[in-house]
């Protein structure tokens, strides 16, 4: 092979033509390629579309621009606005509001009817004025350029339908930049560049109702504090009973904090002075119970204190005898299902008739002086003789002695000696056995219901780990209903679970969250939050706060509002509340030392 021979200045040539430029930042940033069309962008894979906004209302709320902010689709957004010499729009100003009254003026002398727009235009004219020459206001040219992303062209048409829905229900009108549309991603990209100029005139007032980043107070005169709000360290100080029901949900995973949380609010309630009633499944609530002077009923086989589930309320003034027992009626038919294993249709109508004749039995008739009925309550075992009368019933008589006379009649068939005569009374069910939990958690809910609609007075009544409940379709819509009638008895229901799965999925699981007005949710399992986050609307920064919050750290919802919140307690509430083992045994051993 001839080499070829290259003089000094053709060997420099080819070393020049091989030399690599230095790659920068911008190499590795900038798209493969842009394709720029009439009305959107080809940026690399993605699809860029941007927008003005170029007509508003005459009021702006604040925070008008936070759904759009928290919209689940990549945007870029920019403001732009230009200050004007207040010189200037004064003497505008001022010559416009001499036209105008020189209108009204002339409209009034030929007399012809009024012109609301021509009085309301001249009272916003005169506003302006003065709030310019005191320096209270100031006008801008204000510009609002938004550029959203997206992979296809449908998902491109269906975010900028909700961006137009969301936009237009406030009366605020977007166009798209058409054959604009590179000034309009420069114009909402961080390069301080307005190439679009479409401004619209503003005022300092309406201009501060822009700002996107708000974030909810719930600081009132009158409540509880709940704890912190995280976002700007607000005292989140609320009263349960001002929204339209006092029902309180709370969704944690075990160890979250929930309990603690309970405590505090059911301490600083006392203090408040709302009664407490507390289903307790873990006798958690026992030593808060003491602490505060309450009452503790151990709910159990061989426990001492029995409610008796014929129990029946005192009529109160605007209720009808019959209207009382024919609803006691219909819920024990609800436990005895149950209690029994379920009923059929024919076993169901027979039980209906025998609990109708066991309180006729016991002359508890809707003629009767409710006064009477008192002392004449049924027991169990009376239900049981008038089915042995009763043809067909032969094997409700069966499944009922385990009740009456077998193993669970100590708890079944016996007379109440409990009263709710205390600012707290706690029933804990945590001796009570496994199988039979469902069926007492029914049993004293029946009789703190009665209880509540005999007297009218503030109460709250906490269900803890109310899944249990949940478990059979008769629980779960006994909670449902007295979630959805605790209003008119100034009843609060705070609902507790750690098992949200399965809450939801009861039939009667998301009808008593839309009947809580106040949801406290802390942190969560990865597990079950896309369905949190589904349930409660949430954003998708709040399901990731619930996935990484430490111990008594969640949202707090109230009504449309959202916080962040962190729970705190002072050392004195926290020596009553705390729930950790380690610290229960200390406060034990301190007070066994002292009491020596």
């Amino acid at each position: 092979m001839k080499i070829p021979f290259f003089g000094k200045r053709e060997r420099e040539l080819p070393e020049k033509i091989f030399e690599a430029e230095t790659l920068d930042v911008r190499d590795f940033i900038a798209p493969s390629s842009i394709e720029i069309q009439q009305n959107f962008l080809k940026v690399g894979e993605k699809l860029a579309k941007s927008f003005f906004v170029f007509s508003y209302p005459r009021y702006l709320m604040t925070g008008w621009f936070s759904p759009v902010i928290n919209l689940e689709t990549p945007m870029d957004i920019s403001f732009f606005i230009h200050p004007i010499d207040t010189g200037l729009i004064l003497k505008q100003l001022r010559k416009r509001v001499t036209e105008i009254q020189a209108e009204l003026m002339e409209r009034e002398e030929k007399g012809l009817i009024r012109d609301p727009v021509l009085e309301t235009g001249f009272r916003d004219l005169e506003s302006l004025r003065d709030g310019l020459q005191t320096a209270q206001e100031k006008i801008f040219r204000f510009g609002l350029y938004i550029t959203i992303y997206a992979d296809s062209d449908k998902q491109l048409r269906d975010t900028e339908l909700t961006l137009r829905s969301i936009m237009e229900g406030r009366l605020i009108y977007v166009k798209p930049a058409f054959f604009q549309q590179k000034q309009g991603f420069v114009s909402s990209s961080p390069y301080g560049l307005d190439l679009i100029e479409v401004h619209t005139p503003m005022n300092t007032s309406p201009l501060s109702s822009v700002f996107p980043f708000i974030s909810f107070d719930l600081s009132s005169n009158e409540g509880v504090l709940y704890g912190i709000n995280r976002h700007n360290n607000s005292l989140i100080l609320f009263d349960r009973f001002s929204l339209e029901n006092a029902n309180l949900l709370v969704f944690a995973k075990s160890g979250a904090g929930k309990s603690y949380f309970c405590k505090l609010e059911i301490l600083r309630s006392l203090m408040a002075g709302v009664d407490v009633i507390v289903i307790d499944p873990e006798n958690e609530y026992k030593f808060l119970a003491d602490s505060v002077g309450g009452s503790f009923f151990n709910i159990s086989l061989g426990s001492e204190n029995h409610i008796n589930p014929f129990e029946l309320p005192l009529p109160r003034e605007d209720e009808k005898p019959e209207d009382v027992l024919r609803s006691n009626v219909i819920n024990l038919v609800g436990l005895l299902r149950i209690m029994l294993g379920g009923l059929t249709p024919e076993e169901d109508a027979i039980m209906d008739r025998a609990l109708t004749e066991t309180y006729a039995a016991k002359d508890i008739r809707p003629q009767t002086d409710p006064e009477k009925w008192l002392g004449n309550i049924p027991l169990m075992s009376d239900l049981e003789e008038i089915l042995q009368t009763m043809e067909g019933a032969d094997s409700l008589v069966r499944r009922l002695r385990k009740f009456t006379q077998g193993t669970f009649a100590n708890f079944f068939n016996q007379p109440s000696n409990i009263s709710l005569d205390k600012n707290m009374v706690v029933f804990g069910i945590r001796d009570m056995e496994d199988e039979l939990r469902p069926m007492a958690m029914y049993v004293v809910m029946r009789y703190i219901w009665n209880k509540i609609r005999s007297e009218l007075k503030k109460r709250m009544l906490l269900v803890d780990e109310a899944w249990w409940m949940m478990q059979s379709s008769d629980g779960a819509s006994f909670l449902f209903g007295v979630a959805k009638r605790a209003r008119k008895y100034w009843l609060g229901v705070t609902t507790i679970t750690q098992d949200v799965g399965d809450f939801l999925k009861s039939d009667y699981g998301l009808p008593i969250v839309a009947n809580s007005s106040l949801q406290l949710l802390l942190k969560q399992s990865p597990a079950v939050l896309d369905q949190i986050k589904k349930t409660f609307n949430l954003t998708e920064e709040e399901k990731m706060l619930l996935l990484e919050a430490g111990i008594g750290e969640g949202v707090f919802i109230a009504g449309q509002k959202h916080v962040a919140i962190r729970v705190v307690a002072s050392y004195a509430e926290d020596q009553i509340i705390t729930t950790s083992p380690e610290e229960v045994l200390k406060i034990k051993k301190a007070r066994q030392e002292a009491a020596e």
